[in-house]
């Protein structure tokens, strides 16, 4: 419920990471999808909860890259997914249906960060598409299985960039002008109030669902970027080497998606965007904390899952009224 957008006190911060929150936590036998789970947080999050006795299944589009990865990691599966094609996360999700396999967590990791203009499937811009549209189709084309995952929880990497833009409504594809940054900041948005509006239908089948901002992270997310940019925005130097102090581990960095994913802190909760391991605050100044009104949005949730569901034909929720 969006009302309860307000701290817990979790105890955890900035440097917790994804081993610290899983301390005392038991996952063991729980079937974990991680997409992206080869890379990045996705990877620290895979090792982290592989580590605790979760079976964790990596979705990738290069699987090859992703065994790599992965190898001698206990308790790992790599499975196939493109997030830019419908018909490869359809097959990635009936997969699970098919064999009655019940989900207890799905952790939407995998991403694109400020691309050149890109179109894939329908045409549709990458960012919007491989970010929040793949993600969409694969938790809804899932829902069987999460539903009987006794108390399953979904789990959208959103980012501070959500601030850069809202749901662009007039031009969500970007047929015109497009920015690599506001195509970035509306994906960010739409994984926020994607988390929001699941969280509000799923409730009732004893699913919930967050987002969150894991932090300033280097990752491969930037590979998009070139040294010049990142020196612009002050996280390198001239030789690439770190210059913003508030960057974060991957490990610190994987924490907050592991910690909503397993947290007893979140029982009863849902629809909230997080941050350093706990609930964020709603903020509307410049403050480095907290989520904007517009992705905290049940309104604007709701209009952008009908959206969604037109643009991909796959609404698990369509007969409810």
């Amino acid at each position: 419920m969006t009302h309860q957008q307000i701290p817990l006190g979790s105890g955890f911060g900035t440097a917790t990471t994804a081993n610290d929150v899983l301390d005392g936590v038991d996952v063991t036998g729980a079937t974990v999808i991680v997409t992206g789970g080869h890379s990045g947080l996705g990877l620290e999050t895979t090792r982290s909860l592989a580590r605790a006795g979760a079976r964790v299944v990596v979705g990738a589009r290069n699987i090859d890259a992703a065994r790599a990865a992965t190898r001698g990691i206990d308790g790992v599966e790599v499975e196939v997914l493109d997030l830019g094609d419908l018909a490869s996360v359809s097959a990635f999700a009936a997969r699970f249906v098919d064999a009655h396999r019940n989900v207890h967590i799905v952790i939407n990791s995998a991403g694109v960060m400020a691309c050149p203009e890109t179109r894939v499937g329908n045409g549709w811009e990458a960012q919007f598409a491989i970010n929040h549209l793949g993600h969409y189709a694969l938790v809804n084309q899932l829902w069987p299985v999460l539903a009987h995952g006794n108390g399953a929880r979904v789990i959208a990497v959103s980012s501070l960039g959500h601030r850069l833009s809202p749901i662009r409504w007039n031009d969500v594809q970007f047929t015109r002008d497009y920015d690599k940054w506001l195509a970035y900041g509306q994906s960010k948005t739409a994984n926020a109030l994607f988390a929001v509006h699941l969280d509000a239908l799923g409730e009732r089948d004893g699913v919930r669902a967050f987002s969150l901002h894991p932090g300033k992270i280097a990752t491969p997310l930037q590979r998009h970027l070139t040294r010049e940019e990142m020196m612009a925005a002050g996280w390198v130097d001239e030789h690439g080497m770190p210059l913003d102090p508030t960057f974060k581990t991957p490990a610190q960095g994987a924490a907050t998606q592991v910690w909503a994913a397993t947290s007893p802190r979140l029982a009863g909760l849902g629809g909230l965007y997080c941050e350093d391991c706990d609930v964020a605050p709603v903020t509307t100044g410049d403050e480095e904390a907290g989520v904007r009104p517009h992705a905290n949005d049940p309104e604007q949730a709701e209009r952008l899952w009908i959206l969604s569901a037109a643009m991909t034909g796959i609404d698990a929720f369509a007969s409810r009224i």
